[in-house]
């Protein structure tokens, strides 16, 4: 294999188990077998890929991968999914809340992300922004309201370090920045997106409030969280991108299109 899409058209396959003409077009990304076998049971999609390090399922043109935790899975699934060039993906995620106002269960539509993960810089230089794309997150909004709940915009500081609720100065540092909540995939998905040319936003679910002593994320909690949150989550992500496709809505930029003209 001498070129990078030699190599994802290889490997996405590899990862998943499932051949490139087995995806849909519009894909949603997950850390949680949980949504997996939801979508599932709500499409009357198959499972598959349960030998594999990322299990899927696909139904009426839409994916969902469970991509396992981390940035540096983040980058390698953005990367893997350039072998089909999907027309959206929306990343259902959970998040912790840096808010002491805003609560479990609740939503949190990223208007942008911090690169404190460090996987992003081997893509961008730090000065360039984590977004995501307009369109989507717009029809995210709607589908939202359309659910009779309301959401928190801000921005989410992601970070490859997983265990630092006990550090005061971090937690001091996450503060300063008034960042509105904290997780290790976003701006990691926004910026590798954007470099392969794919239309990428999130979703968040608050699952957790590590600012707080008693509200670090426990194996309890985080069930609690999964039972009463998670299916209407997956329902808003779904009927998100059933919205594109129904509506035939692009989700790049109609007038300002940062592809058009780049040197790469």
């Amino acid at each position: 294999m001498n070129n990078k899409q030699e190599i994802v058209e290889n490997w996405l396959p590899r990862y998943t188990g499932v051949p490139l003409e087995g995806f849909g077009q519009y894909i949603i990304l997950t850390n949680f077998k949980d949504y997996v076998k939801h979508f599932a049971e709500m499409m009357g999609a198959e499972i598959r890929g349960e030998d594999r390090p990322m299990q899927s399922a696909t139904k009426d043109n839409i994916s969902i991968i469970n991509f396992q935790m981390g940035s540096p899975m983040a980058a390698t699934i953005m990367d893997l999914l350039t072998a089909i060039m999907p027309k959206a993906v929306l990343f259902l995620g959970k998040t912790g809340s840096l808010k002491s106002y805003i609560g479990l269960g609740e939503l949190i539509l990223p208007i942008a992300a911090i690169r404190g993960e460090g996987t992003s810089n081997d893509y961008f230089p730090p000065e360039v922004p984590a977004l995501p794309a307009f369109n989507l997150e717009k029809a995210i909004s709607t589908t939202i309201r359309d659910h009779g709940r309301e959401y928190w915009t801000g921005t989410v500081y992601t970070t490859n370090r997983r265990v630092w609720e006990h550090d005061e100065e971090f937690k001091s540092y996450l503060r300063r920045i008034r960042t509105t909540a904290v997780d290790m995939e976003t701006a990691t998905l926004f910026s590798v997106g954007f470099y392969n040319r794919i239309p990428t936003g999130a979703l968040l679910l608050v699952s957790d409030q590590p600012m707080q002593p008693d509200g670090i994320k426990t194996e309890k909690s985080d069930k609690a969280v999964t039972a009463n949150y998670a299916k209407e989550h997956l329902q808003i992500g779904i009927e998100s991108l059933q919205q594109l496709i129904n509506k035939g809505i692009t989700v790049k930029h109609l007038r300002f299109d940062y592809y058009e003209g780049e040197d790469k």
